[in-house]
């Protein structure tokens, strides 16, 4: 997708969004209080560190240790319901449009897993980090780690205007109907990228990707 595309987009998502972005304010302050957001830190295109805006769907309760309670507990059902239709992301929308995500792309990592995974994960970071993407339209939370890279690759290696529009149009289906697992999506990449590691030493295929 055209930059220019992806703003016109993007601008005009943000004005949709607008009375959502209110409500879930409004509903998160109410059940959780402030701060109502918070930023985290990622690795963006390049290896260059970004800071990520979300929405806050957790609480800080703790535990007789004094550790944090597991996720599960510290949600509320609003909260939850948040989550799962993916309200808590719309604030990277801004992000976008300052340049440093794009609509479309592999999510953000933290640096030690993207270190985790080597040369690929520099490739993976070859193009701006997405506000969704060819793994979370896939399985997402129901994928591991290798497997969520090997859809990301993929997509790096054959994004086009056509396959991010039908990534967008997933994401809504995925925020109404849940997630659930793309084998066939999955078997294509991970055979795409043992052939790629086959044919092509890692140092060439990554280079070959930020050309």
């Amino acid at each position: 997708m055209a930059r220019w595309q992806e703003l016109l987009v993007a601008w005009a998502l943000l004005i949709l969004t607008l009375p959502f972005r209110l409500l879930t304010a409004g509903l998160l302050l109410a059940h959780l209080g402030r701060p109502l957001m918070f930023r985290q830190a990622r690795v963006g295109q390049g290896g260059r560190a970004i800071l990520v805006p979300k929405f806050r769907t957790m609480s800080e309760a703790r535990g007789a240790d004094g550790q944090l309670l597991p996720d599960a507990q510290r949600q509320t059902p609003v909260s939850g319901i948040v989550r799962r239709l993916r309200l808590d992301e719309l604030p990277q929308l801004d992000r976008i449009i300052a340049g440093d995500m794009a609509l479309v792309g592999p999510r953000p990592l933290l640096e030690s897993t993207l270190r985790g995974f080597g040369a690929l994960g520099v490739i993976r970071n070859s193009v701006r980090p997405g506000l969704t993407g060819w793994a979370q339209v896939s399985g997402n939370t129901r994928l591991n780690d290798d497997e969520k890279l090997a859809l990301d690759l993929w997509y790096v290696a054959h994004r086009s205007p056509g396959l991010d529009l039908r990534i967008l149009c997933d994401t809504l289906g995925v925020a109404l109907r849940g997630e659930h697992r793309h084998e066939e999506r999955l078997r294509r990449a991970q055979a795409w990228l043992r052939d790629q590691q086959t044919a092509v030493p890692p140092e060439m295929e990554m280079a070959g990707a930020m050309s």
